[in-house]
C-alpha cells in the first residue's frame, strides 16, 4: 500500500499577501513608499509588511551555490535565494514548500513528489528591475534530478554528499563506480519527480528541507561557465528575493549584497513580506556588533548576549552546539585512553552551579538539546544522563594506571584551549580545580581569538581544547558526520562511521535508538567529553516580528519578516 501525503498546507507562520503579479520598477517603488510612509506603531495589528532591511554578514559569501557552501553569510543569503521541496515550519514540523503533495510507497523506498506549478526561476537579464515575460519560468523536476547528480558527483567534491547516501546507487555514484544518471532520483516528467532509496530512511525528508536539495538549473549553470554562485549574475533565484547587485573588494570598504523581493514566486501560499534585504558586508562579528549599534542592520547571529538587555531588544536562543574536550591523537601523554578517562570520570559537571538562566547547561551526551525528531527534542526522547559516568575514585585508579602504562611518576601540567567567543572561560577553571584536588594534575585555561583556535586545531599545536562541535542542519546525522570529516574528531570514534547505520533507520524509534547507541560508542572511546550545551542567539531590534534564525547554518531568514518601525 503506498501512503499519500496531500495538500501539505502550510502553518500560521504563512501571511497571505496579494496575489502573485508582473510589476515594474515605478510600481514596486510606489509599494514601498506606502509602506514605509503607513508604518508606525499604530500599524502592529495588521502590517508590518514591505519594510526595506538593512542587514550585516561576517565576511563576504564564499559561494552561493547551495550544493557546495558551508559558510554563515553563504547560507543566510541562500535562504532567501533558494527554495526546495520541503521545509520547516515555526514549530520545526516538515511541511510542504514547492511540492504540492508526495506519496511513500509501502516499503519505504520510493518518494513521488508532485510540484507546483507556481514557482518560477528568476534572473534579472537587462538589470531593469523589471520581471519581464521573458526572464522568469518554472522550476522542474529535471532541475531537482540535475542538482542531486552534482551533488553527488565525485568531480564535485561536495561536503553534503554524504548526507545523501539513503539515494540509490549515492555510494557508487560518489566513488565514480557508477555514472550520476544511475542515482535513485529521476523526473518522470516536468512535474513528477520520484527518490528511490536504498533502504527507508526516517530522515529523508528532513534532508529534502537543507540547502543541498534546493534545485539547480542546468543550462544556466553551464551558461555560467565555470562562476555558478560566485557573482551576482551567476545567481538566479526560485525563492524569496534575487541578488540586485553583490559588490565585495577585500582591500576596500562599501561592500554590499543587495536582494529585491522576487515577486513572480509570491502567492497565497507564499508569502514574501519585505521590499528588500540589503546586507552590508563586515570582516568580521565585532563589524556586524558595530552596524547594529549604528542602525546599520536590524539583527544580528552571535554566541554571547552579553551587553544587550532582553527588555530592550528580542533575543531568541537555542542550544545548538556541544562544547567537549578533544584531544590531539598525538600527545606522549593523552594519547592514552586510561588518562582521558580518568579526566572523564573526574568531571565534576554539577559543580558548574549551572542556573536555567545561563546560556550554558551541563553536557553528559554528544547531540545537543536543539537537535529534533518529529518536533520533539531529541534529549527529551532519549536522556543524556545515562551517560552520567562521574566515579572521582574510579579516575584515581586509572590515573595510577595510565602513569604505568606511560612510565611517568606524574603527568605535566597542559592547557585546554578555548575559543573566547563561544564561552565564558570561568567554569572551566572550576573544572581545573576539581582536576587539581581529586587527581593531583594541572590543566590551565588558554583562552584564544577564533582564528587563534581555528590554527592551533588545524597545526595541532594542542594537548587538549574545548571544541564547538556543531551540525550543518538540524539533525543527528550532521553531528555524527563531524567525527569522520573533521580531522581533531576522527579518532574519538575509534574509526567507526556512527551515520552510515542511521541513515538506514527507518523509523523514528529505530532513529531515536540509534542515535543513541552512536553516543555511546564514542563517549566509550573517551576521545570526545561533553561538557555544554551551548546556545547561539538572534538579537533583533524590538520592532521585529518572524526572522527566522536556524542555530545550524547561521542562516537568517527573512521571508515572512514584518517589521513596524
Amino acid at each position: 500500500m503506498t501512503a499519500v501525503y496531500n495538500g501539505c498546507k502550510r502553518t500560521g507562520m504563512e501571511k497571505k499577501v496579494r496575489e502573485k503579479r508582473i510589476i515594474t520598477l515605478a510600481v514596486c517603488a510606489a509599494s514601498v513608499i506606502g509602506s514605509v510612509t503607513g508604518c508606525g506603531n499604530s500599524d502592529k495589528k495588521g502590517g508590518g509588511g514591505g519594510h526595506m532591511y538593512s542587514a550585516a554578514l561576517a565576511g563576504n559569501p564564499r559561494s552561493l551555490d547551495p550544493q557546495f557552501a558551508t559558510d554563515p553569510s553563504s547560507a543566510t543569503v541562500i535562504k532567501n535565494l533558494y527554495s526546495g521541496l520541503m521545509m520547516k515550519d515555526e514549530s520545526d514540523n516538515i511541511i510542504c514548500c514547492n511540492a504540492a503533495d508526495y506519496k511513500v510507497s509501502s516499503d519505504g523506498c520510493v518518494y513521488t513528489f508532485n510540484l507546483k506549478d507556481d514557482n518560477y526561476w528568476f534572473f534579472d537579464k537587462n538589470d531593469d528591475d523589471k520581471i519581464d515575460e521573458d526572464e522568469y519560468y518554472p522550476v522542474t523536476a529535471y532541475d531537482y534530478v540535475f542538482a542531486f547528480r552534482r551533488l553527488l558527483d565525485p568531480n564535485m567534491h561536495s561536503p553534503f554528499a554524504r548526507d545523501f547516501r539513503c539515494l540509490k546507487n549515492s555510494g557508487r555514484v560518489a566513488d565514480g563506480s557508477y555514472a550520476t544518471h544511475s542515482l535513485g532520483v529521476e523526473a518522470k516528467d516536468n512535474h513528477t519527480l520520484e527518490f528511490t532509496l536504498e533502504a527507508p530512511c526516517a530522515e529523508f525528508l528532513s534532508l529534502l528541507t537543507t540547502p543541498a536539495a534546493f534545485p539547480c538549473n542546468e543550462e544556466f549553470f553551464i551558461g555560467t561557465k565555470g562562476r555558478y554562485g560566485l557573482d551576482d549574475r551567476s545567481v538566479m533565484s526560485n525563492g524569496a528575493f534575487y541578488v540586485r547587485q553583490w559588490f565585495y573588494d577585500p582591500y576596500g570598504s562599501n561592500n554590499i549584497l543587495y536582494m529585491r523581493k522576487n515577486e513572480v514566486n509570491e502567492n497565497d501560499s507564499y508569502s514574501i513580506l519585505p521590499s528588500y534585504v540589503s546586507f552590508s558586508i563586515q570582516d568580521d562579528e565585532a563589524g556586524v556588533r558595530q552596524a547594529f549599534k549604528d542602525d546599520e542592520a536590524e539583527c544580528f547571529p552571535t554566541m554571547k548576549t552579553g551587553g544587550y538587555n532582553p527588555k530592550k531588544y528580542k533575543i531568541t536562543g537555542e542550544q545548538a552546539t556541544t562544547l567537549g574536550l578533544v584531544f590531539n591523537p598525538d600527545d606522549k601523554l593523552y594519547s592514552n585512553q586510561d588518562l582521558r578517562r580518568a579526566v572523564a570520570l573526574s568531571l565534576d559537571r554539577e559543580a558548574l552551579g549551572l542556573d536555567d538562566n545561563s546560556d550554558l547547561r551541563a553536557a553528559y551526551g554528544i547531540i545537543p538539546p536543539a537537535v529534533d525528531i518529529v518536533g520533539r527534542s531529541y534529549r527529551d526522547l532519549a536522556s543524556d544522563r545515562q551517560f552520567d559516568i562521574f566515579d572521582p575514585q574510579a579516575a584515581v585508579g586509572l590515573l595510577e594506571k595510565s602513569k604505568e602504562e606511560l612510565k611517568i611518576k606524574s603527568v605535566d601540567s597542559v592547557k585546554i584551549i578555548v575559543d573566547a567567543s563561544t564561552v565564558d572561560s570561568r567554569y572551566l577553571h572550576i573544572l581545573s580545580q576539581s582536576w587539581q584536588d581529586s587527581l593531583g594534575i594541572y590543566i590551565g585555561i588558554e583562552d584564544l581569538t577564533s582564528a587563534e583556535f581555528r590554527e592551533r586545531i588545524d597545526s595541532g599545536n594542542y594537548s587538549i581544547a574545548l571544541y564547538p562541535l556543531r551540525g550543518d542542519f538540524n539533525s543527528g546525522i550532521a553531528f555524527f558526520d563531524r567525527f569522520v570529516t573533521e580531522s581533531c574528531l576522527a579518532g574519538a570514534s575509534g574509526g567507526a562511521d556512527c551515520s552510515a547505520d542511521i541513515i538506514k533507520c527507518p523509523t523514528v524509534n529505530e532513529l531515536v535508538n540509534s542515535y543513541t547507541a552512536a553516543e555511546k560508542l564514542i563517549l566509550e572511546k573517551n576521545g570526545f567529553i561533553p561538557v555544554f550545551y551551548k546556545s547561539s542567539y538572534l538579537i533583533a531590534k524590538d520592532d521585529n516580528d518572524d526572522i527566522i534564525y536556524d542555530p545550524f547554518t547561521g542562516s537568517i531568514d527573512y521571508r515572512i519578516a514584518r517589521n513596524y518601525s
